[in-house]
C-alpha cells in the first residue's frame, strides 16, 4: 500500500495544508469508509446525494486515520487536523493513484471485456504468480473510483499488477488505462452488455477499445480474435504486440482439443502436444485461459509450464462456481452477471455437462440490453437444448425466456415466476442427488439468493 509522508501526499496531489508541524506524518494506505479505518490511513471523503463523507472526518482521525482530504468547498473544515485541502476529494484520489502509479517500477495488466474480465483477471494472476510477486483488482474495483483504490493498495515491490476495467460508457476505459499506463491489455469479448449506454455492438467494441490508448509503446495487445468487430480495429493498437486467441485456427493461440469434466475441463493448444487441466467449467473459460497464457507468455513464462498455475485455480464467487447443495443436488452458482453471450455460454456448459440425470436451468432478467431487451431474451429461451430437464425462470422479462423455451421443451417442463420464493418452492420438489441446477442472470436480480436456498 501507499506509504508516503502528509507532504509528499499534498505534492502528489497539488493540494494545501496549513497545519504547521504536521508534514512527516506518515500515511499508510489510503480508505473511503470510515468504520474501516486501520491505523495510519489516509480518509478520503465524497459528497454523495444522502451524505456528506466530510461528517465523518473528525471521527476517522479518532479512529486512528493519520490526516484526511478535505474539499475546498465543504465549509466547516476542523482545522485543527492534519487535513489535506483538495478541489474535489474523487480527483484528488485518482491524481494521487496516478502520481502512486508512475514511482513503482510495477508492470500493469489490463483486462475489459462484455463478458469474463474478472474470471480472465483471475486466471492470469495465477498464472504470472509461477514467477513474479503479482496484485490483482479485488472484487469489483474497476471503476474511476475502484481502480485508483487498487492502484493505492500495491506494494512497492509488487511486479505486476492485474487490473480489470470496466465500464458504463465511453470515455471510462480510457480514463482507467491512462491511470494505469498497462504493459499489456486484453479484451476478452464483445457482448451485449452496455447496449442500453451505447447502442450498438459496435459501440460497445468502439469503448472497449479505449484500453489501447493508455498502452505502453511496444506492450501487447490481445483479444479475442474470433469477433470481426475487434480484427477490424485492431490497427488502432499502433506500435503493439498484438495477438489474438480464439477456436479459429487463424489466431496465434487456439484450442486443438477440449474434453468437458464434471469439474473442469481438460484442454490442448496448438504448437504444445500437452494437455491442460483447468479446474473451472466451461468452453468459454478455456478461452479466457488462453488469453491469460498469452499474457503470461509476454512475461517470459513458458507454455510448457502454466499447467501449474491452472491447479488450485479459484475464480471470484458467482462465476460458474460449482458448489454442493442439501441431499446431494449440484448447484452451478453463476449469479453475478448475465448478457444473451453468457447465457448461451452457460447453456453449452449445462447441456455438456456429464454424470447427472436430471438438468435444470434457472434463469432471471437480463437488464441493460436496449430496446431489444425482450427478443434477446425470447431468443435465449429458444436456445434450450432438448438435453435440459427443466427451466425456471425469475423476472418480467425472464416470462420471455419460459415462451421461447416452450418451443423447444414440453410446456409442462417450464415454470415462469415473479416471486422468487414461489420458485424456490417448486425448484426444491425437482431436486435429488443426481441433480444439477444452473443459476444465472444479472446481478441485481439477486439470484444467489436461490442458490443459498438449496444449499
Amino acid at each position: 500500500m501507499i506509504k508516503r509522508t502528509l507532504a509528499e501526499v499534498t505534492k502528489m496531489v497539488e493540494g494545501e495544508n496549513i497545519i504547521e508541524g504536521a508534514e512527516s506524518i506518515a500515511i499508510q494506505g489510503v480508505t473511503i469508509d470510515s468504520r474501516k479505518i486501520e491505523k495510519g490511513n489516509l480518509f478520503i471523503p465524497f459528497k454523495g446525494e444522502k451524505t456528506d463523507g466530510h461528517q465523518y472526518v473528525e471521527d476517522a482521525i479518532k479512529r486512528g486515520a493519520a490526516a484526511a482530504f478535505w474539499q475546498k468547498d465543504v465549509p466547516d473544515a476542523p482545522k485543527h487536523l492534519p487535513l489535506i485541502y483538495v478541489e474535489d476529494t474523487l480527483k484528488g484520489i485518482q491524481r494521487l493513484a496516478k502520481r502512486y502509479r508512475n514511482e513503482l517500477a510495477v508492470k500493469v495488466v489490463g483486462i475489459t471485456g462484455s463478458n469474463g474480465k474478472t474470471s480472465t483477471k483471475d486466471i492470469t494472476a495465477n498464472l504470472l504468480s509461477l514467477k513474479y510477486k503479482v496484485q490483482k483488482t479485488e472484487g469489483n474495483y474497476n471503476n474511476h473510483l475502484g481502480l485508483p483504490l487498487t492502484v493505492l493498495r500495491l506494494e512497492e515491490d509488487t511486479d505486476i499488477a492485474v487490473l480489470e476495467m470496466g465500464m458504463s460508457g465511453r470515455g471510462e476505459i480510457d480514463f482507467l488505462t491512462r491511470l494505469a499506463e498497462p504493459d499489456v491489455v486484453v479484451i476478452t469479448n464483445i457482448g451485449e452488455s452496455h447496449l442500453l449506454d451505447l447502442g450498438s455492438r459496435e459501440g460497445i467494441a468502439e469503448a472497449k477499445l479505449e484500453i489501447v490508448h493508455g498502452l505502453k509503446s511496444g506492450g501487447r495487445f490481445i483479444y479475442f480474435g474470433d469477433e470481426p468487430l475487434l480484427s477490424e480495429r485492431a490497427a488502432l493498437a499502433k506500435n503493439a504486440d498484438i495477438k489474438t486467441f480464439g477456436k479459429n485456427a487463424r489466431n496465434d493461440l487456439y484450442p486443438n482439443s477440449i474434453v468437458q469434466k464434471e469439474n473442469g475441463s481438460i484442454f490442448t493448444i496448438n504448437g504444445l502436444n500437452k494437455p491442460f487441466e483447468l479446474p473451472v467449467l466451461g468452453d468459454h473459460n478455456i478461452l479466457n485461459a488462453l488469453a491469460a497464457m498469452l499474457v503470461a507468455d509476454y512475461f517470459h513464462i513458458p507454455f510448457a509450464e502454466m499447467d501449474r498455475g491452472f491447479k488450485n485455480l479459484s475464480l471470484t464467487n458467482m462465476r460458474m462456481e460449482l458448489v454442493e447443495g442439501k441431499a446431494g443436488v449440484h448447484i452451478i452458482n453463476d449469479a453475478y452477471n448475465a448478457s444473451p453471450t453468457s447465457m448461451l455460454a452457460a447453456i453449452n456448459v449445462l447441456k455438456s455437462l456429464p454424470g447427472f440425470d436430471r438438468k435444470i436451468m434457472v434463469f432471471g432478467d437480463m437488464l441493460e440490453l436496449g430496446p431489444d431487451e425482450e427478443r434477446y431474451h425470447y431468443e435465449v429461451g429458444e436456445s434450450v437444448p432438448q438435453e435440459i430437464d427443466y427451466v425456471f425462470t425469475y423476472g418480467k422479462l425472464g416470462l420471455l425466456i419460459a415462451e421461447g423455451a416452450k418451443t423447444v421443451i414440453p410446456e409442462h417442463h417450464v415454470f415462469s415466476f415473479t416471486d422468487k420464493q414461489e420458485l424456490i418452492e417448486v425448484l426444491k420438489e425437482k431436486v435429488n442427488q443426481k441433480t444439477v441446477v444452473l443459476v444465472k442472470a444479472s446481478r441485481g436480480m439477486r439470484l444467489e439468493e436461490v442458490v443459498q436456498a438449496l444449499q
